[in-house]
């Protein structure tokens, strides 16, 4: 509950404080994250590191 917790008060903090240029930030953060967890363990992983 409290990854829910966080992203609902981030989301809320958007609103409030108008500062939209934050969430592509976010969402390009959390899919670099992504990316990384699922490739960990596959033959593709040696490629993605290389592209960082």
């Amino acid at each position: 509950m409290g990854k829910l917790a966080i992203l609902k008060e981030f989301w809320s903090f958007l609103k409030v404080r108008k500062k939209w240029w934050l969430a592509p930030m976010l969402i390009v953060l959390m899919l670099l994250g992504l990316l990384i967890v699922v490739t960990e363990k596959s033959a593709v992983a040696p490629f993605i590191y290389t592209l960082f």
